[in-house]
């Protein structure tokens, strides 16, 4: 097990610390429900140390891009974010990722933790126009700064400005007197804030002046668990539960970053396109219980007899919405909102409906 830049700062305020792809990741320090509601309404710290970075540079690195994503990245203007996914050649995902545009030659894809080594080796061997790519994972350090007032509080640590950024977007700027930190505004939590890139030397400094920063906003350090149930309201996708090898990006609802335009080519673009025209026979879906009962991942989705039709990929007790949620794939005839499903919990066949993402409206 590997651990982060910031394991010691974790271990020394007490947080459950647990296996993650590799790492030993903080589970929760005071509680889920407290560390999601912290997010939801000031300002909370995630250590994602453990998610990849690869450099994609050079005169072809758009070109490679290109073919490996699904997106269309001819779209991004340097200080622009795209989020996209790696096609794979049988109609399933390889990862799902975010792509930064620093300049015309110079692209940073960031990976999920668990897919590092096998993003890396599909970027290699898929690589036929002569991008360079560098694997910059272990040289990163990463937090996620997220909730209301996490701009607010950061703006305090750099002169240039960051409470009017827009989502989506990045600078490269001087943070805590630490030069060329990549400065985001992505997120995974749906209450805003930022994510800040920096060189794994720098990452006690830079840890040491959130907290002094966000101190007067009650700004606390959150877990892996409650990172969960903030984007499982939000319907976000986590990949290796909602999306997988076996998923493809049109079924899970994911056509919006999946670009079938004339300006670009991507691996296993026809038979994507085939199921954009035609139709999925499944799709992936949010649903709220009912009945009562929680929702869990690999639970059965039934019809009302408890003929299964279905799986559940995430569900929860939403602490934001105050009721059990959940993500699974339906039969695409089930997949209108309204539409009553049935979700097998201990044996028993509980009601549910269809209902549109995001659980939590904010």
């Amino acid at each position: 097990m590997k651990n982060t830049a910031f394991t010691k700062f974790h271990e020394a305020l007490g947080a459950k610390m647990v296996p993650f792809a590799g790492y030993f990741m903080p589970l929760q320090y005071e509680g889920v429900n407290a560390e999601h509601e912290t997010v939801r309404n000031g300002v909370g710290v995630f250590d994602v140390s453990h998610m990849g970075e690869f450099w994609v540079k050079g005169p072809h690195a758009l070109a490679f891009i290109q073919w490996v994503t699904s997106n269309d990245a001819s779209k991004l203007v340097p200080g622009k974010v795209q989020y996209s996914c790696f096609p794979n050649e049988t109609g399933g995902i390889v990862d799902d990722l975010l792509v930064y545009k620093v300049d015309d030659e110079t692209y940073l894809l960031v990976v999920n933790a668990a897919n590092i080594d096998k993003d890396w080796a599909w970027c290699n061997s898929h690589n036929k126009v002569g991008a360079t790519l560098i694997n910059a994972s272990d040289d990163i350090a990463q937090l996620a700064i997220q909730g209301p007032l996490a701009l607010k509080a950061m703006q305090k640590l750099t002169d240039t400005p960051v409470m009017d950024m827009e989502y989506y977007t990045f600078k490269k700027l001087t943070f805590a007197g630490v030069p060329d930190v990549i400065f985001a505004t992505t997120g995974y939590t749906g209450s805003g804030g930022c994510e800040i890139y920096m060189p794994n030397a720098d990452a006690p400094k830079i840890w040491n002046a959130v907290f002094e920063a966000g101190k007067e906003f009650g700004i606390k350090p959150i877990g892996l668990a409650a990172r969960d149930t903030l984007r499982l309201e939000m319907g976000y996708c986590l990949y290796g539960n909602d999306i997988d090898d076996t998923t493809s990006p049109i079924e899970a609802g994911l056509g919006w970053i999946t670009k079938f335009t004339d300006v670009k080519d991507f691996i296993n673009k026809p038979q994507l396109l085939k199921q954009k025209q035609e139709g999925t026979v499944r799709k992936l879906v949010g649903f709220e219980m009912v009945d009562k009962g929680i929702p869990r991942h690999g639970y059965e989705i039934t019809d009302a007899s408890g003929n299964q039709i279905g799986v559940v990929t995430s569900g929860t007790m939403g602490p934001s919405v105050k009721i059990p949620v959940g993500i699974g794939y339906v039969p695409t005839a089930l997949s209108k909102e309204g539409s009553e499903i049935h979700i097998k919990v201990r044996e028993k066949i509980l009601k549910a409906k269809v209902v549109k993402f995001p659980f939590y409206k904010g």
